[in-house]
Protein backbone atom coordinates (compact mmCIF):
# COMPACT_ATOMS: atom_id res chain seq x y z
CA UNK A 1 0.00 0.00 0.00
CA UNK A 2 2.84 2.41 0.91
CA UNK A 3 4.64 1.64 -2.35
CA UNK A 4 1.47 2.33 -4.30
CA UNK A 5 1.04 5.72 -2.63
CA UNK A 6 4.69 6.59 -3.32
CA UNK A 7 4.27 5.70 -7.00
CA UNK A 8 1.20 7.94 -7.23
CA UNK A 9 3.07 10.81 -5.58
CA UNK A 10 5.98 10.47 -8.01
CA UNK A 11 3.63 10.51 -10.96
CA UNK A 12 1.92 13.66 -9.73
CA UNK A 13 5.21 15.47 -9.10
CA UNK A 14 6.99 14.34 -12.28
CA UNK A 15 6.82 16.69 -15.30
CA UNK A 16 4.86 15.44 -18.28
CA UNK A 17 6.77 14.33 -21.35
CA UNK A 18 5.67 13.43 -24.84
CA UNK A 19 6.99 9.89 -24.75
CA UNK A 20 6.33 6.98 -22.40
CA UNK A 21 8.84 5.94 -19.76
CA UNK A 22 12.03 4.38 -21.21
CA UNK A 23 11.00 5.22 -24.76
CA UNK A 24 12.76 7.35 -27.31
CA UNK A 25 11.13 10.74 -27.87
CA UNK A 26 9.14 10.97 -31.08
CA UNK A 27 9.73 13.85 -33.48
CA UNK A 28 6.08 14.68 -33.98
CA UNK A 29 5.12 14.52 -30.31
CA UNK A 30 4.49 17.55 -28.20
CA UNK A 31 7.07 18.19 -25.46
CA UNK A 32 4.81 20.29 -23.23
CA UNK A 33 1.76 18.15 -22.59
CA UNK A 34 -1.14 17.42 -24.91
CA UNK A 35 -2.18 19.65 -27.75
CA UNK A 36 -5.80 20.72 -27.33
CA UNK A 37 -7.51 21.37 -30.67
CA UNK A 38 -10.72 23.38 -30.13
CA UNK A 39 -13.93 22.67 -32.01
CA UNK A 40 -13.31 25.55 -34.41
CA UNK A 41 -10.04 24.03 -35.62
CA UNK A 42 -11.04 20.43 -36.44
CA UNK A 43 -13.66 18.83 -38.65
CA UNK A 44 -15.42 16.49 -36.21
CA UNK A 45 -19.11 17.22 -35.70
CA UNK A 46 -21.59 15.57 -33.38
CA UNK A 47 -23.88 15.26 -36.40
CA UNK A 48 -21.52 12.53 -37.67
CA UNK A 49 -21.37 10.65 -34.37
CA UNK A 50 -23.91 7.89 -33.84
CA UNK A 51 -26.83 8.62 -31.54
CA UNK A 52 -25.95 5.57 -29.42
CA UNK A 53 -22.35 6.70 -28.92
CA UNK A 54 -23.54 10.15 -27.84
CA UNK A 55 -25.92 8.55 -25.31
CA UNK A 56 -23.03 6.61 -23.77
CA UNK A 57 -20.76 9.64 -23.68
CA UNK A 58 -23.32 11.95 -22.11
CA UNK A 59 -24.44 9.43 -19.50
CA UNK A 60 -20.86 8.83 -18.39
CA UNK A 61 -20.26 12.58 -18.22
CA UNK A 62 -23.47 13.16 -16.28
CA UNK A 63 -22.40 10.50 -13.76
CA UNK A 64 -19.17 12.41 -13.12
CA UNK A 65 -16.80 10.34 -15.23
CA UNK A 66 -14.52 11.44 -18.04
CA UNK A 67 -15.77 10.35 -21.46
CA UNK A 68 -13.93 10.47 -24.79
CA UNK A 69 -14.33 9.01 -28.24
CA UNK A 70 -11.01 7.39 -29.04
CA UNK A 71 -9.18 5.44 -31.70
CA UNK A 72 -10.24 4.70 -35.23
CA UNK A 73 -13.53 6.60 -35.07
CA UNK A 74 -11.75 9.89 -34.21
CA UNK A 75 -9.17 9.20 -36.91
CA UNK A 76 -11.82 8.53 -39.56
CA UNK A 77 -13.99 11.50 -38.57
CA UNK A 78 -10.97 13.81 -38.80
CA UNK A 79 -10.21 12.39 -42.26
CA UNK A 80 -13.82 12.91 -43.38
CA UNK A 81 -14.55 9.17 -43.49
CA UNK A 82 -17.54 7.35 -42.02
CA UNK A 83 -16.44 5.30 -38.99
CA UNK A 84 -17.32 1.63 -38.91
CA UNK A 85 -17.90 1.76 -35.14
CA UNK A 86 -17.44 4.07 -32.17
CA UNK A 87 -15.22 3.31 -29.17
CA UNK A 88 -15.33 5.17 -25.86
CA UNK A 89 -12.57 5.63 -23.27
CA UNK A 90 -13.34 6.61 -19.69
CA UNK A 91 -11.94 6.64 -16.16
CA UNK A 92 -14.93 4.56 -14.99
CA UNK A 93 -14.10 0.93 -14.21
CA UNK A 94 -15.93 -1.78 -16.18
CA UNK A 95 -18.15 -2.60 -13.19
CA UNK A 96 -19.08 1.08 -12.84
CA UNK A 97 -19.99 1.28 -16.51
CA UNK A 98 -22.21 -1.77 -16.08
CA UNK A 99 -24.05 -0.05 -13.21
CA UNK A 100 -24.93 2.87 -15.50
CA UNK A 101 -26.27 0.79 -18.41
CA UNK A 102 -28.76 -2.04 -18.06
CA UNK A 103 -27.90 -3.10 -21.62
CA UNK A 104 -24.20 -3.55 -20.76
CA UNK A 105 -22.19 -6.78 -20.83
CA UNK A 106 -18.64 -7.17 -19.53
CA UNK A 107 -16.40 -9.22 -21.81
CA UNK A 108 -12.80 -10.30 -22.12
CA UNK A 109 -10.09 -11.58 -19.88
CA UNK A 110 -6.99 -10.25 -21.59
CA UNK A 111 -8.69 -6.87 -22.02
CA UNK A 112 -11.64 -6.29 -19.70
CA UNK A 113 -14.18 -4.26 -21.67
CA UNK A 114 -17.77 -3.09 -21.34
CA UNK A 115 -20.07 -3.56 -24.33
CA UNK A 116 -23.19 -1.41 -24.32
CA UNK A 117 -25.77 -3.03 -26.61
CA UNK A 118 -28.33 -1.11 -28.66
CA UNK A 119 -30.24 -3.80 -30.49
CA UNK A 120 -28.59 -6.94 -31.84
CA UNK A 121 -25.81 -5.48 -33.98
CA UNK A 122 -25.10 -2.01 -32.59
CA UNK A 123 -22.49 -2.16 -29.81
CA UNK A 124 -20.59 0.71 -28.24
CA UNK A 125 -17.34 -0.53 -26.72
CA UNK A 126 -16.26 1.22 -23.52
CA UNK A 127 -12.70 0.79 -22.27
CA UNK A 128 -11.22 2.00 -18.99
CA UNK A 129 -8.02 4.05 -19.20
CA UNK A 130 -4.98 1.81 -18.84
CA UNK A 131 -1.56 2.45 -17.34
CA UNK A 132 1.91 0.96 -17.68
CA UNK A 133 2.21 -2.46 -16.04
CA UNK A 134 4.51 -1.18 -13.31
CA UNK A 135 2.02 1.55 -12.37
CA UNK A 136 -1.67 1.92 -11.69
CA UNK A 137 -4.03 -0.61 -10.20
CA UNK A 138 -5.40 -3.84 -11.57
CA UNK A 139 -4.08 -6.95 -13.24
CA UNK A 140 -1.29 -7.04 -15.81
CA UNK A 141 0.73 -10.02 -17.02
CA UNK A 142 3.71 -9.91 -19.40
CA UNK A 143 6.10 -12.59 -20.66
CA UNK A 144 9.23 -11.95 -22.71
CA UNK A 145 7.99 -8.47 -23.59
CA UNK A 146 4.54 -9.64 -24.75
CA UNK A 147 1.37 -8.50 -23.00
CA UNK A 148 -0.70 -11.48 -21.90
CA UNK A 149 -3.19 -9.57 -19.76
CA UNK A 150 -3.72 -5.83 -19.72
CA UNK A 151 -6.11 -4.74 -17.00
CA UNK A 152 -3.89 -2.20 -15.21
CA UNK A 153 -6.03 0.91 -14.89
CA UNK A 154 -4.82 4.50 -14.88
CA UNK A 155 -5.76 7.89 -16.33
CA UNK A 156 -5.81 9.46 -19.78
CA UNK A 157 -2.19 10.69 -19.39
CA UNK A 158 -1.12 7.06 -19.03
CA UNK A 159 -3.63 5.50 -21.39
CA UNK A 160 -2.31 7.27 -24.47
CA UNK A 161 1.06 5.49 -24.17
CA UNK A 162 -0.61 2.09 -24.20
CA UNK A 163 -2.06 2.66 -27.68
CA UNK A 164 -0.35 1.40 -30.81
CA UNK A 165 -0.12 4.17 -33.42
CA UNK A 166 -0.22 7.94 -33.18
CA UNK A 167 -3.18 8.22 -35.56
CA UNK A 168 -5.17 5.92 -33.25
CA UNK A 169 -4.34 7.88 -30.08
CA UNK A 170 -6.61 10.90 -30.60
CA UNK A 171 -9.30 11.64 -28.00
CA UNK A 172 -12.51 13.57 -28.70
CA UNK A 173 -13.69 15.20 -25.47
CA UNK A 174 -17.48 15.32 -25.16
CA UNK A 175 -17.08 17.96 -22.45
CA UNK A 176 -15.89 20.76 -24.75
CA UNK A 177 -15.86 19.01 -28.20
CA UNK A 178 -12.09 19.37 -28.54
CA UNK A 179 -9.49 16.86 -29.76
CA UNK A 180 -6.78 15.92 -27.28
CA UNK A 181 -3.52 14.96 -29.02
CA UNK A 182 -0.54 13.82 -26.94
CA UNK A 183 1.61 12.27 -29.67
CA UNK A 184 1.27 14.28 -32.87
CA UNK A 185 -1.49 12.11 -34.26
CA UNK A 186 -3.20 14.98 -36.12
CA UNK A 187 0.10 15.91 -37.75
CA UNK A 188 0.69 12.28 -38.81
CA UNK A 189 -2.80 12.19 -40.32
CA UNK A 190 -1.88 15.21 -42.40
CA UNK A 191 1.47 13.66 -43.36
CA UNK A 192 -0.12 10.29 -44.17
CA UNK A 193 2.19 8.20 -42.02
CA UNK A 194 1.71 5.17 -39.75
CA UNK A 195 4.00 5.65 -36.74
CA UNK A 196 4.14 3.70 -33.50
CA UNK A 197 3.99 5.40 -30.13
CA UNK A 198 7.41 4.79 -28.63
CA UNK A 199 10.01 2.29 -29.82
CA UNK A 200 8.56 0.14 -32.66
CA UNK A 201 10.46 -2.95 -31.52
CA UNK A 202 9.05 -2.70 -27.99
CA UNK A 203 5.51 -2.09 -29.22
CA UNK A 204 5.60 -5.00 -31.70
CA UNK A 205 7.04 -7.34 -29.10
CA UNK A 206 4.28 -6.33 -26.68
CA UNK A 207 1.69 -7.35 -29.27
CA UNK A 208 2.89 -8.81 -32.60
CA UNK A 209 -0.57 -8.37 -34.13
CA UNK A 210 0.27 -4.66 -34.30
CA UNK A 211 2.44 -5.47 -37.33
CA UNK A 212 -0.65 -6.73 -39.16
CA UNK A 213 -2.59 -3.68 -38.03
CA UNK A 214 0.12 -1.39 -39.40
CA UNK A 215 -0.25 -3.03 -42.81
CA UNK A 216 -4.04 -2.88 -42.65
CA UNK A 217 -4.13 0.82 -41.79
CA UNK A 218 -1.50 1.68 -44.39
CA UNK A 219 -3.53 0.00 -47.15
CA UNK A 220 -6.91 1.18 -45.92
CA UNK A 221 -5.88 4.83 -45.58
CA UNK A 222 -3.31 4.97 -48.37
CA UNK A 223 -0.61 5.91 -45.84
CA UNK A 224 3.04 4.85 -45.64
CA UNK A 225 4.62 3.08 -42.69
CA UNK A 226 7.37 4.91 -40.79
CA UNK A 227 10.81 3.59 -41.94
CA UNK A 228 11.90 2.42 -38.49
CA UNK A 229 8.62 0.56 -38.01
CA UNK A 230 9.15 -1.04 -41.44
CA UNK A 231 12.55 -2.34 -40.40
CA UNK A 232 11.17 -3.86 -37.22
CA UNK A 233 8.27 -5.50 -39.07
CA UNK A 234 10.70 -7.26 -41.38
CA UNK A 235 12.78 -8.36 -38.37
CA UNK A 236 10.00 -9.48 -36.04
CA UNK A 237 7.43 -11.17 -38.29
CA UNK A 238 8.31 -14.55 -36.75
CA UNK A 239 6.63 -13.42 -33.51
CA UNK A 240 3.27 -14.01 -35.20
CA UNK A 241 3.90 -17.75 -34.83
CA UNK A 242 3.41 -17.32 -31.08
CA UNK A 243 0.00 -15.66 -31.35
CA UNK A 244 -3.23 -17.56 -30.58
CA UNK A 245 -4.76 -18.85 -33.86
CA UNK A 246 -8.21 -17.57 -32.84
CA UNK A 247 -6.91 -14.02 -32.52
CA UNK A 248 -5.19 -14.20 -35.90
CA UNK A 249 -8.46 -15.39 -37.45
CA UNK A 250 -10.16 -12.21 -36.26
CA UNK A 251 -7.39 -10.11 -37.79
CA UNK A 252 -7.43 -12.06 -41.08
CA UNK A 253 -11.11 -11.22 -41.49
CA UNK A 254 -10.31 -7.51 -41.16
CA UNK A 255 -7.36 -7.80 -43.54
CA UNK A 256 -9.17 -9.49 -46.41
CA UNK A 257 -12.84 -8.48 -46.21
CA UNK A 258 -12.48 -4.70 -46.21
CA UNK A 259 -12.42 -4.13 -49.97
CA UNK A 260 -8.63 -3.86 -50.41
CA UNK A 261 -7.74 -7.54 -50.12
CA UNK A 262 -5.37 -7.64 -53.09
CA UNK A 263 -3.34 -4.63 -51.95
CA UNK A 264 -3.24 -6.03 -48.42
CA UNK A 265 -2.02 -9.39 -49.71
CA UNK A 266 0.73 -7.73 -51.73
CA UNK A 267 1.91 -5.63 -48.77
CA UNK A 268 1.86 -8.61 -46.40
CA UNK A 269 4.10 -10.48 -48.83
CA UNK A 270 6.33 -7.43 -49.23
CA UNK A 271 6.99 -7.46 -45.48
CA UNK A 272 7.25 -11.28 -45.35
CA UNK A 273 4.24 -11.57 -43.06
CA UNK A 274 1.86 -13.58 -45.25
CA UNK A 275 3.88 -16.76 -44.87
CA UNK A 276 3.48 -16.68 -41.09
CA UNK A 277 -0.29 -16.66 -41.54
CA UNK A 278 -0.58 -19.10 -44.46
CA UNK A 279 2.67 -21.10 -44.76
CA UNK A 280 1.31 -23.67 -47.22
CA UNK A 281 -0.10 -20.96 -49.47
CA UNK A 282 3.22 -19.12 -49.42
CA UNK A 283 5.01 -22.33 -50.39
CA UNK A 284 2.71 -22.79 -53.38
CA UNK A 285 3.07 -19.16 -54.45
CA UNK A 286 6.84 -19.53 -54.44
CA UNK A 287 6.58 -22.25 -57.09
CA UNK A 288 5.84 -21.86 -60.77
CA UNK A 289 3.96 -24.08 -63.14
CA UNK A 290 5.01 -24.05 -66.81
CA UNK A 291 6.69 -20.70 -66.26
CA UNK A 292 3.61 -18.98 -64.86
CA UNK A 293 2.89 -18.38 -61.17
CA UNK A 294 -0.27 -19.76 -59.60
CA UNK A 295 -2.97 -17.13 -60.13
CA UNK A 296 -6.02 -18.56 -58.36
CA UNK A 297 -5.25 -16.67 -55.13
CA UNK A 298 -4.83 -13.39 -57.01
CA UNK A 299 -8.09 -13.90 -58.89
CA UNK A 300 -9.95 -14.75 -55.66
CA UNK A 301 -8.68 -11.56 -54.02
CA UNK A 302 -9.73 -9.46 -57.03
CA UNK A 303 -13.15 -11.11 -56.99
CA UNK A 304 -13.58 -10.36 -53.27
CA UNK A 305 -12.67 -6.69 -53.73
CA UNK A 306 -15.06 -6.38 -56.67
CA UNK A 307 -17.95 -7.83 -54.66
CA UNK A 308 -17.26 -5.44 -51.77
CA UNK A 309 -17.21 -2.50 -54.19
CA UNK A 310 -20.56 -3.62 -55.65
CA UNK A 311 -22.13 -4.00 -52.21
CA UNK A 312 -22.44 -7.78 -52.55
CA UNK A 313 -21.89 -10.13 -49.60
CA UNK A 314 -18.47 -11.72 -49.15
CA UNK A 315 -17.37 -14.63 -47.02
CA UNK A 316 -13.96 -15.57 -45.73
CA UNK A 317 -14.82 -19.25 -46.28
CA UNK A 318 -14.84 -18.81 -50.06
CA UNK A 319 -11.53 -16.94 -50.00
CA UNK A 320 -9.88 -19.56 -47.78
CA UNK A 321 -11.13 -22.30 -50.11
CA UNK A 322 -9.27 -20.54 -52.92
CA UNK A 323 -6.17 -19.95 -50.78
CA UNK A 324 -5.80 -23.64 -49.91
CA UNK A 325 -6.98 -25.17 -53.19
CA UNK A 326 -3.51 -25.75 -54.65
CA UNK A 327 -2.24 -27.26 -51.38
CA UNK A 328 -5.30 -29.51 -51.36
CA UNK A 329 -4.64 -30.66 -54.93
CA UNK A 330 -1.02 -31.48 -54.17
CA UNK A 331 -1.91 -33.48 -51.05
CA UNK A 332 -4.76 -35.27 -52.84
CA UNK A 333 -2.36 -36.40 -55.61
CA UNK A 334 0.05 -37.77 -53.01
CA UNK A 335 -2.70 -39.77 -51.31
CA UNK A 336 -3.95 -41.19 -54.60
CA UNK A 337 -0.41 -42.26 -55.43
CA UNK A 338 -0.40 -44.12 -52.11
CA UNK A 339 -3.43 -46.13 -53.23
CA UNK A 340 -6.38 -44.17 -51.84
CA UNK A 341 -9.53 -43.92 -53.94
CA UNK A 342 -10.19 -40.43 -55.41
CA UNK A 343 -13.02 -39.44 -53.06
CA UNK A 344 -11.26 -40.86 -50.02
CA UNK A 345 -8.06 -39.04 -51.01
CA UNK A 346 -9.98 -35.77 -51.36
CA UNK A 347 -11.58 -36.09 -47.94
CA UNK A 348 -8.32 -37.01 -46.24
CA UNK A 349 -6.47 -34.20 -48.00
CA UNK A 350 -9.11 -31.66 -46.97
CA UNK A 351 -8.87 -32.76 -43.35
CA UNK A 352 -5.06 -32.59 -43.32
CA UNK A 353 -4.75 -29.26 -45.15
CA UNK A 354 -7.33 -27.54 -42.96
CA UNK A 355 -5.80 -29.10 -39.84
CA UNK A 356 -2.35 -27.75 -40.73
CA UNK A 357 -3.73 -24.29 -41.45
CA UNK A 358 -5.66 -24.20 -38.18
CA UNK A 359 -2.38 -24.36 -36.27
CA UNK A 360 -1.60 -20.86 -37.54
CA UNK A 361 -4.98 -19.24 -38.19
CA UNK A 362 -8.02 -20.77 -36.59
CA UNK A 363 -10.78 -21.92 -38.97
CA UNK A 364 -14.17 -22.32 -37.24
CA UNK A 365 -16.14 -25.45 -38.05
CA UNK A 366 -18.82 -23.57 -40.00
CA UNK A 367 -16.12 -22.30 -42.36
CA UNK A 368 -14.23 -25.57 -42.69
CA UNK A 369 -17.48 -27.41 -43.54
CA UNK A 370 -18.23 -24.83 -46.23
CA UNK A 371 -14.75 -25.25 -47.71
CA UNK A 372 -14.97 -29.05 -47.77
CA UNK A 373 -18.38 -29.00 -49.48
CA UNK A 374 -17.21 -26.53 -52.14
CA UNK A 375 -14.10 -28.63 -52.81
CA UNK A 376 -16.05 -31.91 -52.98
CA UNK A 377 -18.59 -30.45 -55.39
CA UNK A 378 -15.85 -29.58 -57.90
CA UNK A 379 -15.62 -33.27 -58.81
CA UNK A 380 -19.40 -33.59 -59.02
CA UNK A 381 -19.63 -30.58 -61.33
CA UNK A 382 -17.41 -32.43 -63.80
CA UNK A 383 -20.08 -35.15 -64.16
CA UNK A 384 -22.88 -34.06 -66.47
CA UNK A 385 -24.92 -37.20 -67.06
CA UNK A 386 -28.11 -38.70 -65.65
CA UNK A 387 -29.53 -37.87 -62.26
CA UNK A 388 -26.17 -36.66 -60.97
CA UNK A 389 -26.72 -33.31 -62.67
CA UNK A 390 -29.98 -32.70 -60.85
CA UNK A 391 -28.57 -33.82 -57.52
CA UNK A 392 -25.64 -31.46 -57.91
CA UNK A 393 -27.97 -28.62 -58.84
CA UNK A 394 -30.07 -29.30 -55.73
CA UNK A 395 -27.11 -29.24 -53.34
CA UNK A 396 -27.30 -26.34 -50.81
CA UNK A 397 -23.71 -25.31 -51.70
CA UNK A 398 -24.22 -25.54 -55.46
CA UNK A 399 -24.09 -21.80 -56.07
CA UNK A 400 -20.86 -21.37 -54.09
CA UNK A 401 -19.31 -24.39 -55.84
CA UNK A 402 -20.37 -23.05 -59.25
CA UNK A 403 -18.84 -19.64 -58.45
CA UNK A 404 -15.65 -21.44 -57.41
CA UNK A 405 -15.62 -23.32 -60.74
CA UNK A 406 -16.02 -20.03 -62.63
CA UNK A 407 -13.14 -18.60 -60.60
CA UNK A 408 -10.94 -21.58 -61.50
CA UNK A 409 -11.88 -21.24 -65.15
CA UNK A 410 -10.51 -17.69 -65.19
CA UNK A 411 -7.02 -19.05 -64.56
CA UNK A 412 -7.39 -22.43 -66.30
CA UNK A 413 -8.76 -22.31 -69.86
CA UNK A 414 -9.43 -26.06 -69.89
CA UNK A 415 -12.29 -25.51 -67.41
CA UNK A 416 -14.04 -22.78 -69.40
CA UNK A 417 -16.25 -25.16 -71.40
CA UNK A 418 -17.44 -26.86 -68.19
CA UNK A 419 -18.18 -23.53 -66.53
CA UNK A 420 -20.11 -22.33 -69.62
CA UNK A 421 -22.13 -25.56 -69.68
CA UNK A 422 -23.28 -25.07 -66.07
CA UNK A 423 -24.06 -21.42 -66.77
CA UNK A 424 -26.30 -22.40 -69.71
CA UNK A 425 -27.88 -25.29 -67.82
CA UNK A 426 -28.91 -23.08 -64.91
CA UNK A 427 -30.44 -20.54 -67.29
CA UNK A 428 -32.50 -23.30 -68.94
CA UNK A 429 -33.95 -24.67 -65.69
CA UNK A 430 -37.02 -22.76 -64.41
CA UNK A 431 -36.87 -21.66 -60.79
CA UNK A 432 -39.96 -23.71 -59.87
CA UNK A 433 -38.38 -26.87 -61.25
CA UNK A 434 -35.18 -26.13 -59.37
CA UNK A 435 -37.07 -25.79 -56.08
CA UNK A 436 -38.88 -29.05 -56.75
CA UNK A 437 -35.60 -30.86 -57.40
CA UNK A 438 -34.19 -29.44 -54.18
CA UNK A 439 -37.22 -30.61 -52.24
CA UNK A 440 -36.98 -34.10 -53.74
CA UNK A 441 -33.26 -34.23 -52.90
CA UNK A 442 -34.09 -33.49 -49.27
CA UNK A 443 -36.67 -36.25 -49.26
CA UNK A 444 -39.68 -33.93 -49.09
CA UNK A 445 -41.67 -35.89 -51.65
CA UNK A 446 -45.32 -34.90 -52.14
CA UNK A 447 -47.61 -37.29 -50.32
CA UNK A 448 -50.38 -39.06 -52.15
CA UNK A 449 -53.83 -38.78 -50.62
CA UNK A 450 -54.70 -42.08 -49.03
CA UNK A 451 -58.12 -43.45 -49.86
CA UNK A 452 -60.08 -44.58 -46.85
CA UNK A 453 -60.73 -48.25 -46.98
CA UNK A 454 -64.43 -49.03 -47.24
CA UNK A 455 -65.78 -52.02 -45.31
CA UNK A 456 -67.09 -54.88 -47.42
CA UNK A 457 -70.79 -54.80 -48.18
CA UNK A 458 -71.49 -51.14 -47.74
CA UNK A 459 -70.28 -47.58 -47.31
CA UNK A 460 -69.53 -47.93 -43.64
CA UNK A 461 -72.53 -45.82 -42.61
CA UNK A 462 -75.16 -46.62 -40.07
CA UNK A 463 -77.42 -48.25 -42.72
CA UNK A 464 -74.68 -50.36 -44.25
CA UNK A 465 -76.38 -53.59 -43.27
CA UNK A 466 -79.63 -52.60 -44.98
CA UNK A 467 -78.22 -51.80 -48.41
CA UNK A 468 -78.32 -55.36 -49.71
Amino acid sequence: MVRRLLRRARRLLAPRTASPPDADPQPAASQSGPRIIPRSEHRISRANISEQALKVLYRLKKAGYQAFLVGGCVRDLQLGREPKDFDVATDARPEQVKELFRNCRLIGRRFRLAHVHFGRDNIIEVATFRAQHEAGEGEGVMREGRILRDNVYGDIDQDVWRRDFTINALYYDIGDFSIVDYVGGVEDLERGIIRTIGDPEVRFREDPVRMLRAVRFAVKLGFRIDPEAERQIQRLGHLLEEMPPARLFEEVQKLFLSGVALQTFEMLRHYDLFGYLFPEVEAVLAQEEEGFPHMLVIQALKNTDQRVAEGKPVTLAFLLAAFLWEALQARESELQAQGHAPMEALQLAAREVIGEQTRRVSIPRRISMFMKEVWTLQARLARRTGKRVWRTLAHPRFRAAYDFLVLRARVDDSLQELADWWTSFQAAVPEEQRRLVAALEKGDRPRRRRRRRRPAGGNGGEGAGESG
